[in-house]
């Protein structure tokens, strides 16, 4: 089994400026808390002895690599994202920061949802990505307009009931 993976999509390179910050604090804590202490105990178990047999030098080898893999994005990421906190020119329409209230047309069910970059997006508080299938549909549509989406479900028709863009702060 060889190491190569396809290369991951391209995704859309805006964030909302709580995002940027959420991203900012991650990186701090991993940097500056995280992974001293992960280097402090790597040092303790290395000193232990025998390396080939000691489970908490292998552990902890594994955590400094993961989390300096996740330092080396989050850097990386932070440096090519373009921070995004005005609203449109037309706020009648559904751009990204929007939060969309959609009623689905089938049974009646109200959402809301709010577009946000991709390193920021928590399907549980609502957030979902500019990328996904919803929220291309959503876009520069306006209130009352109807909207199909391809959901992992199957197509799902929708009427946008709100939009609403949280002030910038």
């Amino acid at each position: 089994m060889s190491r190569w993976r396809p290369p991951a999509e391209k995704s859309t390179a805006l964030i909302t400026r709580q995002g940027h910050e959420r991203l900012k604090q991650e990186l701090d804590r991993l940097w500056r808390q995280q992974r001293p202490e992960v280097v402090r105990a790597l040092a303790a178990a290395a000193a232990e002895g025998d390396r080939s047999e000691n489970a908490e030098y292998t552990y902890r080898k594994k955590q400094l690599g993961e989390i300096d893999r996740r330092v080396r994005y989050l850097s990386k990421r932070l440096e090519m994202l373009r921070v995004v906190d005005s609203a449109p020119s037309n706020p009648h329409a559904v751009f990204f920061g929007a939060s969309v209230e959609l009623e689905n047309l089938a049974n009646g069910e109200v959402s809301r949802y709010r577009i946000v970059g991709p390193d920021e997006t928590d399907a549980p508080l609502g957030l979902i990505s500019i990328d996904s299938p919803l929220a291309r549909a959503l876009l520069k549509k306006q209130l009352d307009d109807e909207v199909e989406a391809q959901l992992p479900a199957g197509p799902v028709r929708f009427v946008i009931v709100d939009i609403q863009y949280q002030p910038a702060g």
